[in-house]
């Protein structure tokens, strides 16, 4: 949508009040040579920005979040995935209620692979988009073409219905280093990625989600 105006998206949506609208702002991330940045807060300004043109009455995937996970996860650089501020580095972190978050569509992966998750490790993203606030957004593929992966899909899906997590969930990060991040979400679910060390304090957890480089509780 990036060569139309979200002021147009929000004439449209007004006049036919829409249960859900997402549009695809897709912009480059900042790098410095083959690195990419830290801070990305003017990538995901620049889809804000999109989002307030449309009236907020749309929402925007959260392109920010799938290239700080890539470089998170090729890297083992967790520490990426808290922002300057304490928060989630992404869209999320800025307005979660429109970040539509995801890891993979039908662009980035499938046939056409122009910017595919790093291979083997897409539970592990789904154990960040499906126990955080946003919209995840679980990608077809994953779900008909990997029996494995579906599985992992549906475990960490039950998990977030059954402890309500939603779009304006509070995340409390508590650890977020080179090889592992941490994190708690409205107090109900806990969350590690990464293959260093982290289990949530206070006691009344259990492990729900377990994968490679990803264990998520639930408090009993």
């Amino acid at each position: 949508v990036r060569g139309f105006w979200g002021g147009y998206v929000k004439e449209y949506l007004g006049g036919t009040d829409p249960t859900f609208a997402v549009g695809e702002y897709w912009d480059s991330l900042s790098y410095s040579g083959s690195m990419m940045d830290y801070n990305q807060d003017g990538h995901r300004q620049r889809i804000i920005n999109w989002i307030n043109a449309a009236g907020g009455l749309a929402g925007a995937f959260d392109v920010t979040t799938k290239g700080t996970l890539h470089s998170t996860i090729e890297n083992c650089e967790y520490w990426r995935l808290k922002d300057a501020s304490g928060k989630p580095p992404g869209v999320v972190g800025w307005w979660p209620s429109r970040a539509v978050t995801f890891i993979e569509n039908h662009d980035t992966g499938s046939t056409q692979g122009h910017w595919r998750f790093p291979g083997g490790q897409e539970a592990q993203g789904y154990a960040y988009i499906l126990t955080h606030p946003g919209t995840p957004t679980v990608f077809y593929d994953h779900v008909f073409y990997f029996p494995e992966l579906k599985a992992h899909i549906r475990k960490l899906m039950d998990l977030r219905k059954r402890n309500r997590i939603h779009c304006r969930s509070e995340v409390a990060i508590e650890k977020a280093e080179k090889e592992v991040y941490g994190a708690v979400i409205d107090d109900r679910v806990a969350v590690k990625l990464g293959p260093g060390h982290f289990e949530p304090s206070g006691g009344n957890w259990q492990v729900a989600v377990e994968g490679s480089n990803f264990k998520v509780w639930e408090r009993n």
